[in-house]
């Protein structure tokens, strides 16, 4: 394969991941105009359309496709093992992007990577705080920080977190008011505030478990809100009981503002993970910020 035909496959490989001519073009730091002509010399070459043009779009074509899947692993593999050669370097250096939920990039990685960009300073970090579930190879991310049970089963997982439980909560100001509940069941006659899920846009089921047998509960109330932080106030407020990951409780329970209820039907699950791609070969950066995370534990 000649030099400028493989600078061709990076080009096209840009465009079809970017899905646009002009944040393709940006990231190589070249022309729309030059790039176009690049993929349509690729085209011509392969003898077949690989992405379809709108206005609107830039979408890969069957074949396009193909070959993105072919490229995509070669190419990771090819900036894994150029990653690797750096520790030949006496001192660790390079990117690790990351994408994380805000919880866990605020309590957990945050004060890890900053102890080790400290240490290191020739290692950068890229945090990208996200609530969607990311497919780390297509948007070229080192790793991703998720619930346990979130994370793929194709994936090496790295628990960095306790257990958690989804603790069902009201302040003392709402319970003189109204009975603590003493089943799930109880809920229906509560105000409750309901978590809107940012992925998929529907309210969360509250999720109870007692003796094995689980037990959705569907809740009303006044308010709705996709944010945890503004959940919590409205419960400190007293506009009603909510349901949340006891992490983000605890310090207002261990306070007295805020009280737990049903308890005893809130088992624990896996706490947050460091997840990565099985085929990754850690670079020295990506080692040191793994062995930080561990250490935690």
């Amino acid at each position: 394969m000649k030099r400028d035909e493989l600078g061709d496959l990076v080009a096209f490989l840009t465009v079809a991941e970017e899905r646009s001519f002009t944040r393709a073009a940006a990231q190589l730091a070249t022309s729309q105009s030059a790039l176009s002509h690049t993929v349509r010399r690729l085209e011509d070459r392969m003898g077949v359309r690989l992405l379809t043009r709108t206005t609107r779009s830039v979408v890969p074509t069957e074949a396009g496709e193909q070959l993105v899947e072919t490229l995509r692993p070669a190419f990771n593999d090819i900036r894994n093992r150029i990653d690797a050669l750096g520790a030949m370097r006496s001192s660790p250096g390079g990117t690790i992007r990351i994408t994380s939920i805000r919880h866990a990039a605020e309590t957990i990685l945050m004060p890890a990577a900053k102890r080790l960009m400290k240490a290191y300073p020739d290692i950068n970090v890229e945090l990208s705080v996200d609530n969607r579930l990311i497919d780390l190879v297509a948007e070229r991310f080192d790793a991703g920080v998720r619930l346990g049970e979130r994370v793929e089963k194709d994936m090496i997982a790295l628990k960095i977190g306790p257990d958690m439980r989804m603790l069902v909560v009201g302040s003392p100001d709402y319970f003189e008011s109204n009975p603590r509940p003493s089943s799930p069941h109880d809920l229906t006659n509560h105000r409750c505030i309901n978590l809107r899920l940012p992925t998929l846009g529907g309210l969360y089921a509250w999720e109870f478990e007692k003796d094995g047998k689980p037990l959705n509960v569907r809740v009303g109330g006044q308010f709705i809100c996709d944010d945890v932080a503004m959940i919590i106030d409205a419960a400190l407020e007293g506009f009603g009981l909510t349901c949340l990951p006891d992490d983000y409780l605890l310090p207002y329970i261990k306070e007295g503002k805020l009280i737990p209820v049903l308890e005893d039907w809130s088992p624990p699950f896996p706490g947050y993970h460091l997840y990565y791609p099985t085929r990754r070969l850690a670079s020295p950066a990506f080692s040191l910020l793994v062995d930080a995370l561990r250490n935690r534990i």
